[in-house]
């Protein structure tokens, strides 16, 4: 099993920018894909974008050319780059496995607002 710990979240202005961060336990983190997955208020948890074992990444659309996903095996770490921040990126943001079946942390808030 693997714990998950997210930070880096907060309140930021249209057109901003932040940097999150998903702490991992366990000595095995280098073998998975894994995702930064985020939940705004009334929908479903969505993957947002998600990074490979061999370092290959995928975004959506939505997110394409603002976020970038990005991991350190060294440091059991995966990050998530987000400029040019919108409204409609407000959600809690989850880092997980692809797929994601290990429990999932608490989350970070980021909320866009002006």
């Amino acid at each position: 099993q693997v714990q998950f710990v997210e930070s880096g979240g907060g309140l930021v202005q249209p057109g901003g920018s932040l940097r999150l961060s998903c702490a991992a336990s366990g000595s095995i983190f280098s073998i998975y894909n894994m995702g930064w997955y985020r939940q705004a208020p009334g929908k479903q948890r969505e993957l947002v974008a998600h990074v490979l074992v061999n370092g290959s990444t995928y975004h959506r659309d939505y997110v394409k050319g603002r976020f970038t996903i990005s991991r350190d095996n060294a440091k059991n770490t995966v990050y998530l780059q987000m400029n040019s921040l919108k409204f409609d990126d407000t959600a809690v943001y989850y880092c997980n496995k692809v797929p994601p079946n290990f429990d999932w942390g608490q989350g970070t808030q980021v909320t866009v607002s002006s």
